[in-house]
């Protein structure tokens, strides 16, 4: 634990030593482009874990590592294009969106098991999650 607490030190630090000495718009072009590299990585290695044992947990986490390294190479590539408008409003960013989504109720299921909770109680994070995103839609639309 010591040795991820050191890890989160030094990667904050850089990343706030190459906002300082570059701006957020290099800082933010790192950020992002090694996340969705790493993510993409992450999604393929769950995809083989898979493939190889055909676990519902490997199959979930692929899907939701895939939905991140979409969903932030999405906004990544936003960024770098200079925010095209055809990207702006672009309903390709649901289905990342959705890859990511289906992945974490499969995660949740899998928790839901191996808890031994015999009903589907996994639906109510997700149901909680769902509301609190419509909340903040609703209560911040401009």
């Amino acid at each position: 634990m010591k040795q991820g607490l050191w890890l989160l030190a030094a990667t904050s630090a850089a990343f706030l030593a190459v906002h300082a000495a570059l701006g957020y718009s290099a800082a933010f072009g790192i950020g992002y482009g090694a996340i969705t590299v790493m993510s993409a990585l992450i999604a393929l290695t769950f995809l083989w874990l898979w493939w190889e044992r055909a676990t519902p947990l490997a199959l979930g986490m692929a899907m939701s590592w895939a939905g991140t390294a979409s969903v932030m190479g999405w906004w990544w590539a936003f960024a770098l294009a200079g925010r095209p408008e055809g990207m702006a409003g672009n309903g390709v960013l649901f289905l990342f969106l959705s890859l990511q989504i289906s992945g974490a109720v499969l995660h949740f299921d899998v928790m839901q098991t191996s808890m031994g909770l015999r009903r589907r109680v996994f639906v109510l994070p997700i149901a909680a999650a769902f509301a609190a995103g419509a909340a903040a839609a609703v209560f911040t639309k401009p």
